[in-house]
């Protein structure tokens, strides 16, 4: 194990591994890092290893050349075993140069170890056990952990490859959009009467409820749109926000179509691409807008919006003005919500909506048609 500030990349690397086993915005940030590596590296093919599922926001991506996605094996114990064994070797038999493991944890450290690449590399991590470190070969030193405020979050793992010698001269995310997911979406939309570019996508939920804006508002600003500019909202999230959803969508007086749950997660990018604006809470979706182009508003709370927001021009955030806020703190007194969230009326959100929306009392856009269905 060699550990320092700057090193060379092997003579001859045929095949790359990158390891991003964050939640699906930490993948979508690491993505100027996956770019820079296939630009330093022409000639290799770039693999990917992340959760299950979101590997479909890689199908069109012309950098990467195959994604192993981590699965939640169900069944017996047996069953389990014997697919997560052939899992691992599938992963072997790929023979790689070179791996890249963009966290600190332990998990994408057995990862890069397994593969048996000569070449192995990471940031060093103060925070792990003793073990991490050993897995790899080559241990880069964070030259700042306060990166993420200054030049967003993309430097977060930028900085690991660039010790290596690879520029890395673009840090905003910016995603593929597979061209049957894009058409299939404008299918599904226009089976609801909806034309593309002529509505804007809400999701309302996140993992972690305490980063959650109070439901009741949100059909408010539905209705509100839908009344004003003539735009539906339509509402993404997982399949197990669907129920919620539809909840949502009975309370808005006209203008939400509840799409949860209908959506790979490439899917989910194409739909957000056709968007005219993004408007959710802290989770993975302003994430996706903001990397195919679609211009966000982003609701926070007690995490750190200059830690995590989408960078660059056409992107908003609504803080709340308490003085506690941001706190990083899972919500108030352990029950599950934020007081910093409830502060925030649904004037202060629409208003960020009407700057977004200026522009279009004056442009020529598809206008919706007065009824859809909502199916």
């Amino acid at each position: 194990m060699i550990v320092g500030e700057a090193f060379r990349l092997p003579d001859r690397v045929r095949k790359v591994l990158i390891i991003q086993l964050g939640d699906i915005g930490d993948v979508v940030w690491a993505l100027p890092t996956f770019r820079a590596v296939g630009a330093a590296l022409p000639r290799a093919e770039i693999f990917l290893l992340v959760r299950e599922g979101i590997g479909a926001l890689f199908e069109a991506d012309p950098v990467v050349a195959g994604v192993f996605e981590v699965e939640r094996f169900a069944g017996d114990i047996a069953g389990r075993l014997r697919r997560q064994a052939a899992f691992l070797l599938r992963v072997r038999k790929a023979r790689f140069d070179l791996v890249f493991d963009l966290r600190c944890d332990e998990r994408g450290a057995f990862m890069a170890r397994w593969t048996g690449a000569p070449f192995r590399a990471s940031l060093v991590a103060t925070d792990s056990p003793w073990f991490r470190n050993r897995l790899f070969t080559h241990l880069v030193y964070p030259p700042d952990e306060n990166v993420r405020v200054r030049l967003g979050a993309s430097e977060q793992t930028l900085r690991i490859v660039r010790q290596f010698g690879i520029p890395t001269p673009e840090a905003i995310p910016t995603l593929t959009i597979s061209p049957a997911a894009r058409e299939k979406m404008k299918a599904a939309l226009a089976a609801r009467d909806i034309p593309a570019l002529g509505f804007i996508t809400m999701n309302p939920f996140s993992r972690w409820t305490y980063k959650e804006w109070p439901s009741d508002r949100w059909p408010e600003i539905a209705s509100r749109l839908f009344r004003e500019y003539g735009l539906p909202a339509v509402l993404v999230g997982s399949a197990g926000e669907r129920a919620r959803a539809g909840e949502l969508a009975k309370a808005a007086d006209g203008g939400m179509v509840n799409m949860t749950g209908e959506t790979t997660l490439g899917e989910l990018a194409a739909l957000l691409s056709l968007s005219r604006l993004h408007i959710g809470v802290d989770s993975a979706a302003p994430h996706v807008a903001a990397a195919v182009g679609t211009p966000t508003i982003t609701i926070y709370g007690p995490s750190d919006w200059r830690d995590w927001a989408p960078v660059g021009e056409g992107h908003q955030v609504v803080v709340s003005d308490m003085a506690c806020s941001p706190c990083h703190r899972k919500g108030c007194d352990g029950r599950g919500w934020s007081r910093c969230l409830e502060n925030i009326p649904a004037e202060k959100v629409w208003a960020a909506m009407e700057q977004a929306l200026r522009p279009l009392k004056n442009d020529a856009f598809p206008s919706p048609r007065r009824t859809f269905h909502t199916l």
